[in-house]
């Protein structure tokens, strides 16, 4: 029997391939199918079954166009009503591939249809346990995305449930169990995912705080639902999707890969609605950019801050990309329901730019000359990491201004004024930057390195957070 695990680090995502004397199985496949299909036809096997643990939030999955190219079912667990053919399995059914079984185990808390798949192998052994997002390493998928879709459940209704799915269904299992869950650190459906991707049952119920079995549903329920941060406008908008349909990747990519002269990219700018979204490095798009186009680069976290930044996943996007990233790039925007790409400027950049088409820069400065321009009193400083990560450590007198609610941190800027803008370590600087000038501020100074380089300089007073006293 063969246990893959196919992990996308920039989704911080698990999909899974199971194989046994020539059938095989897919968990929670991404929206680009051909790595399955590829896989199985390298072992020359059949997929069978194509499992969902639930109506994912974070990405769009690649069970319709995996389930009809296959010619394999999708099977989803009790109470899950999608908007096209699918089994609807019962708790307890067992299902078999080749000489391994996959036992349904209805997990409601993340979602009310949140399913996990108990794998048996041939000589009968509980070899692994598939927990979506019901049990990750080192924490549990938070109960408070499914009522965006669903009024009536709050989140801690969802919670309750899953202090009982925890309870009545999966830490009565052996620990020598094997959890692969559907995410790691990095993703939003979770608070504190740790960076291992894989660990016993045995492990997590000493390590992992949900599966204490001293807490109360009170403690439980309290535990999970505190410090949960507002989940990206995106997730609903996917659910959506997984649940009513979409449309097949490849006419997504034959679209989104309509190649267009300087000439036609300009006139399809002016015409449409579409934003011009440039995918390469912060610094490359700082020396040359087409005039109000955005920069989220290709090489950071990508999906997440497209899902975060774009609101409506039905925008139509005119792609500048690196000369042979523009289908990574379109695949992408994709697996997070950005289907409207709907060209791209072909030869990129270095066309435009032959082509005698205007060009816009940012300055980018290092760490050194900051604060050498500040020492002369130009400028203002703004911070554009989280809250939590400027409580943590900031320059003295800087100006937090998260990127994650860039609509209400503009208001804090004055346009006839220059700010120093810096994140950690440069991605999200130029993110922010680069929407605010599409906006007409003009005055935005982009801080090479980020906070890494600001305090590796030495040059800086920086402050630790101190919590404010009450006056009694």
């Amino acid at each position: 029997m063969i246990v893959e695990q196919i992990y996308t680090g920039c989704l911080a995502q698990g999909a899974y391939y199971i194989e046994s004397n020539g059938e095989a199985a897919v968990i929670d496949p991404l929206r680009e199918v051909q790595p399955y299909l590829e896989r199985a036809e390298k072992s020359n096997a059949k997929i069978k079954y194509v499992f969902e643990t639930h109506f994912h939030a974070d990405f769009v999955s690649g069970h319709l166009d995996l389930s009809q190219k296959a010619d394999a079912p999708i099977v989803y667990g009790p109470t899950a009503k999608p908007n096209f053919d699918a089994i609807i399995a019962e708790d307890g059914q067992i299902f078999t591939v080749g000489k391994a079984t996959i036992k349904v185990l209805h997990t409601p808390g993340h979602t009310m249809e949140s399913t996990c798949y108990l794998l048996t192998d041939e000589h009968g052994k509980q070899i692994g346990l598939f927990s979506g997002d019901t049990l990750f390493i080192g924490d549990v998928g938070r109960p408070d995305l499914a009522q965006k879709v669903v009024e009536d459940l709050t989140q801690d209704k969802l919670a309750s449930h899953l202090y009982d799915s925890l309870r009545n269904k999966i830490m009565p299992l052996s620990d020598d169990i094997i959890v692969y869950p559907a995410h790691g650190a990095g993703s939003a459906c979770g608070k504190n995912m740790s960076k291992e991707t894989t660990d016993t049952l045995g492990n997590q119920k000493k390590n992992n705080y949900a599966l204490n079995p001293d807490l109360s549903r009170e403690q439980f329920i309290k535990e999970v639902t505190e410090g949960l941060m507002p989940p990206p406008a995106y997730f609903p908008l996917n659910v959506m999707m997984n649940i009513q349909g979409y449309e097949s990747i490849d006419k997504v990519l034959e679209r989104g890969q309509h190649a267009l002269s300087p000439d036609g990219f300009e006139t399809a700018a002016n015409e449409t609605g579409a934003i011009m979204l440039d995918t390469r490095s912060p610094q490359e798009f700082a020396q040359g950019f087409i005039p109000n186009s955005i920069n989220i680069g290709i090489d950071g976290n990508f999906a997440p801050w497209v899902g975060a930044l774009i609101p409506d996943i039905k925008q139509e996007i005119l792609l500048i990309t690196e000369e042979g990233r523009e289908e990574e790039v379109i695949t992408r925007l994709a697996r997070v329901g950005y289907d409207y790409t709907i060209g791209m400027l072909k030869g990129g950049i270095k066309a435009w730019k032959a082509a005698g088409k205007e060009l816009d820069t940012i300055e980018s400065i290092s760490a050194e000359e900051l604060s050498e321009r500040l020492a002369n009193g130009e400028g203002e400083v703004v911070d554009v990491r989280k809250e939590s990560e400027y409580k943590s450590e900031h320059i003295v007198d800087a100006e937090n201004a998260p990127l994650d609610f860039i609509n209400d941190s503009m208001l804090k800027l004055d346009k006839n004024k220059t700010y120093f803008v810096h994140c950690a370590g440069g991605y999200r600087s130029m993110v922010f930057n680069s929407i605010l000038r599409a906006r007409g501020y003009d005055n935005l100074i982009d801080v090479n390195g980020g906070f890494k380089a600001i305090k590796e300089s030495g040059k800086f007073t920086i402050t630790d957070y101190v919590c404010p006293t009450t006056m009694l």
